[in-house]
């Protein structure tokens, strides 16, 4: 059962346009699907967020980029693959250490139905910032 509202939108979102579009597509493609999709539902979305890594003192730009943040809070990664791994989980919760993001979700499009591709992932609570 999904208690958190945003998380059911965007699981609902994300199972219409695998119905839609079906599996085989690249990743950026139902990234850009996903993002319109919640737009509608007048949810805030960001996409490609670059993610800030703090070593010490000190501020390295890494290249981290998170596929989509929803409502500053719901952290959204879209995957076009065989099979999800264990890294990806692993990316995920990175994420959401380094973000403090209070739900995570990682989405396996490639799969002949969303459900079998689909991992969620809860953080510690604090917002995302813009």
């Amino acid at each position: 059962m999904i208690h958190d509202p945003v998380v059911a939108e965007i699981i609902g979102a994300s199972i219409k346009i695998h119905r839609v579009l079906g599996p085989g597509l690249l990743e950026s493609s139902y990234e850009h699907c996903l993002e319109y999709e919640l737009r509608k539902r007048r949810l805030v979305v960001q996409r490609q967020v670059p993610i800030p890594l703090t070593y010490e003192d000190v501020n390295l730009d890494c290249g981290y980029r998170v596929d989509l943040i929803v409502d500053r809070n719901v952290i959204v990664e879209g995957k076009s693959i065989d099979t999800l791994k264990g890294i990806h989980s692993a990316q995920m919760l990175t994420y959401l250490r380094l973000t403090g993001a209070r739900h995570g979700l990682l989405l396996n499009f490639n799969c002949p139905t969303l459900k079998g591709g689909m991992k969620s992932f809860v953080g510690r609570g604090k917002s995302v910032p813009i």
